[in-house]
């Protein structure tokens, strides 16, 4: 076996899954696609037309379940960075095995972070509780709900939570294959550690900060399950604001579903260009 035979072998091994898996999704994508234009012959419709889009658009849950969702999506982005970014600088500084606790949220499922937000926030949580034993709060009650309110401030506490250690892997990754000595160089020269990272680390680190923030911004807006468990019922997430037209017992109400997907779909495909194209300046900025 020659050796570009041998470097296509894995790829080749390969090829049956990926065939499946790229023609499901390729599948999935062409018949939401024809539905949301209004082609679904088991509800008997076979006229092509923009009618669900235009529908969509003009109604005001739409709206307001699309400020929700970019609502959501910026601030927990936000927050997972600032994070997610201190932390990396703090392992950069403390190299020590106990910290790698701050992977757990990778493992753990999105159905599982939305039940230990249950656990954790609702007004007979743990929380609540331990409040109320140290005296600060005089009822549990006088807990302010997190879950299921209209900021999704429970939404966004698991994304953050979730997205934190993705950031600190990349920007501490980042941070340890930068060149000590320009931070040396600084800090003989009289720079507090504070002005070496905001003049020297963060800029060197900013490209991979940003293509991060955008990663997740666009995960959590196209994501179901913790809107799903924990969001408020009134505005509903985009996704989830889908899956409650596609359940509808009215199949008429199909195209409806589908149209939000392709418009999520539509705002996820402008993400990626965005990360291509930021990713581009980042090879660009990293051979300078």
């Amino acid at each position: 076996m020659n050796k570009s035979i041998k470097k296509l072998y894995p790829y080749i091994l390969l090829l049956p899954v990926l065939i499946f898996i790229i023609g499901i999704f390729i599948f999935g994508i062409i018949t939401s696609l024809l539905q949301s234009f209004g082609y679904f012959p088991a509800a008997g419709l076979y006229t092509f037309t923009l009618k669900y889009f235009r529908e969509i658009i003009k109604n005001p849950n739409f709206i307001n379940s699309l400020k929700f969702s970019l609502h959501i999506s910026f601030v927990s982005s936000f927050f997972a960075v600032l994070f997610g970014v201190l932390l990396a600088y703090f392992l950069l500084k403390n190299k020590k095995k106990i910290y790698e606790i701050y992977k757990l949220p990778i493992i753990v499922p999105h159905t599982v972070a939305a039940l230990l937000m249950f656990i954790l926030f609702t007004q007979s949580g743990w929380i609540p509780r331990l409040l109320y034993n140290l005296g600060l709060i005089n009822s549990m009650m006088d807990f302010d709900w997190f879950l299921f309110d209209p900021k999704g401030i429970g939404i966004i506490i698991a994304y953050t939570w979730k997205g934190l250690p993705f950031i600190t892997l990349i920007t501490y990754d980042t941070l340890k294959k930068t060149d000590v000595k320009y931070s040396k160089v600084a800090a003989n020269l009289g720079a507090s550690p504070l002005q070496i990272y905001l003049k020297i680390l963060l800029p060197i680190t900013l490209p991979t900060i940003l293509l991060g923030f955008l990663m997740l911004f666009t995960f959590s807006l196209g994501a179901f399950e913790i809107p799903y468990l924990l969001g408020p019922s009134s505005p509903k997430a985009l996704p989830v604001m889908a899956y409650i037209f596609y359940k509808s017992i009215d199949l008429y109400d199909r195209p409806y579903a589908m149209a939000i997907n392709m418009f999520i779909t539509f705002l996820a495909l402008i993400m990626a260009i965005i990360y291509i194209f930021m990713q581009r300046l980042v090879q660009k900025y990293n051979k300078l």
